[in-house]
């Protein structure tokens, strides 16, 4: 819970603010820098290229703990910025509150319901209404790999299954070189555990699992064989893994020292930032058995309730510019992303966001695009937070049982 009322007596500071003045959009983010400072660059030139006065809010901080910090003191005082950065549950937590803004009339005006997967478009609705506008979609199920290293290894192509992985693996590990480049953050375990639940379970089963935390699928035969997966993976790793930046494990896969690495498409920046081309030096494929699905991370903005007309109206332009097709475009091609439009044009995007963006259309319509667990899109905070403890736990610790590791992630899942 949010408990705004607790934060009452904290904020006497940020009072005297004041109400935004008409025609002016108050943005709280923390994008800034690199492609994401660009982006909202290019935001901000939208909007006041239709008349509004931009304001941003930046709170620096990757994770935007911080942002959210003083987002509260600013809400409780009354004093909310026309939108803020929030995603996944956060939105309807924020909507319990009652303090953010209804969307419908711009939904409706730009054919949102058409422009998203039903997927998504839920996560941005509280009560079936629009709260929330959404920015991008990053992929996370995917498998980064050297083609260097696998030709030297003698691996003909991408595996498609565990079992191809693990021969593939092998392979690597002869040639004398590191199999899977993998740090040591929790998030960093969560987002390879995802991968396994996905590819050994299929879709239906991660739902259950991952999504609605079901008991009877988190203690069944398929998770005992999903940890049995999960560990072994972690044979392939080095010894140095632990307490390694996720950047410094994809810089491993680029300088030809490890062959693959498990991680969401934003990995793909640190290939283009060393020139590194997709389909020449390196290699994008769904990790295996992920092939028909998709675990989708979305950014998006929800929007709060003002009480002036002109700041009304910029949060409405903001909102229908956000999934505008201009600011799709640019954002994503910064970010390393794709548009959560469904019907744009990939013609300036390379192979894997092209690879991204036909999986993503295609998982929509089969039933296989589903909510990242590791990265706060399908259940509450609390939950992911201990079941993401559990996995580490079991990741870091060998002398616990696959046994064991199934009841401390089952027992997990009851958090609240």
């Amino acid at each position: 819970m949010l408990n705004l009322s607790k934060l009452a007596t904290a904020v006497a500071v940020v009072v005297a603010a004041g109400a935004a003045a008409a025609g002016e959009v108050e943005v709280l983010h923390w994008w800034t820098s690199g492609g994401e400072a660009k982006s909202v660059a290019e935001l901000k030139k939208i909007m006041e290229g239709k008349g509004h006065t931009w304001k941003d809010f930046a709170v620096a901080g990757g994770g935007g703990d911080a942002a959210m910090t003083v987002l509260k003191s600013r809400v409780v005082a009354g004093n909310p910025p026309a939108a803020a950065q929030i995603k996944g549950p956060g939105i309807q937590e924020w909507a319990r509150e009652g303090v953010l803004a209804n969307l419908d009339a711009t939904a409706k005006a730009e054919q949102w319901d058409n422009l998203l997967p039903k997927g998504v478009a839920d996560v941005m609705k509280y009560k079936g209404n629009y709260v929330a506008a959404p920015v991008n979609v990053h992929r996370v199920n995917w498998m980064w790999a050297n083609a260097e290293v696998l030709k030297k290894a003698g691996v003909a192509a991408a595996p498609k299954t565990w079992d191809e992985f693990f021969a593939a693996a092998d392979k690597v590990k002869a040639a004398g070189l590191i199999a899977v480049a993998h740090g040591g953050q929790n998030w960093q375990d969560f987002t390879t555990f995802e991968d396994v639940v996905l590819g050994v379970g299929g879709s239906k089963f991660y739902q259950d699992a991952m999504v609605k935390l079901d008991q009877k699928a988190l203690t069944s035969a398929t998770m005992t064989k999903v940890l049995e997966t999960f560990r072994k993976i972690k044979t392939y790793t080095d010894p140095a893994s632990p307490g390694r930046d996720w950047n410094l494990a994809t810089a491993m896969v680029i300088d030809g020292r490890a062959a693959f690495q498990f991680m969401g498409d934003w990995a793909k920046g640190e290939f283009t930032a060393a020139k590194k081309m997709p389909g020449k030096d390196y290699i994008c494929a769904a990790a295996p058995g992920t092939g028909n699905a998709y675990t989708f991370n979305v950014d998006s903005f929800a929007m709060f309730k003002l009480k002036d007309a002109g700041a009304q109206k910029a949060q409405a332009d903001l909102a229908a510019s956000i999934m505008g097709t201009q600011f799709q475009e640019v954002f994503n091609l910064n970010k390393g992303s794709i548009p959560v439009r469904l019907n744009m044009d990939m013609a300036k995007f390379d192979d894997c966001a092209k690879m991204s963006s036909k999986d993503f259309v295609a998982t929509a319509k089969s039933g296989g695009l589903v909510p990242s667990i590791a990265h706060g899109m399908a259940v509450s905070p609390s939950a992911e937070g201990a079941i993401k403890d559990a996995v580490s736990q079991f990741w870091n610790d060998d002398k616990i049982s696959v046994a064991d590791g199934v009841k401390s992630i089952a027992k997990a899942a009851t958090t609240r």
